[in-house]
């Protein structure tokens, strides 16, 4: 059994650009917390093998899919939101509010390294660096 504190928990940056937070890693999956910036747009990519699950705790913002038979759909990220990104959707989000967005995200199966994004062109302009994790 394990016990992580937010303010305690190693920092990071996700390949898609948004700074997250290392909440739990377990056989089976992860959570993580990210923060995205005001006016921060993240990358867009697809998975090649996790689900995800979001669960937005504060902010706005949007969050943009496209499933692998096509269908797109924009959902209004606020607080109490929770959306999937089931494998092979491809997906961005970005910051609307003026106040940071900041979600968990749990993986399934747990996160294997940053190259599980397959990086895309999305609806928005990124406003992060061009490589992985970068500013």
């Amino acid at each position: 059994m394990r016990t992580t504190r937010l303010e305690t928990a190693v920092l990071g940056r996700s390949p898609l650009g948004a700074h997250i937070r290392f909440l739990m890693e377990g056989p089976h999956g992860n959570m993580i917390h990210s923060t995205v910036p005001p006016t921060m747009v993240g990358r867009a990519c697809h998975f090649r093998t996790i689900d995800e699950y979001w669960f937005v705790l504060s902010g706005a913002g949007e969050l943009w899919r496209r499933s692998p038979d096509g269908q797109e759909t924009t959902t209004r990220l606020v607080p109490g939101v929770c959306v999937d990104i089931p494998l092979g959707t491809s997906f961005q989000y970005r910051c609307t509010g003026s106040e940071a967005l900041v979600f968990t995200c749990t993986a399934l199966p747990p996160w294997p390294g940053d190259d599980e994004a397959v990086l895309i062109d999305g609806p928005w302009v990124p406003s992060v660096g061009t490589e992985a994790g970068g500013e």
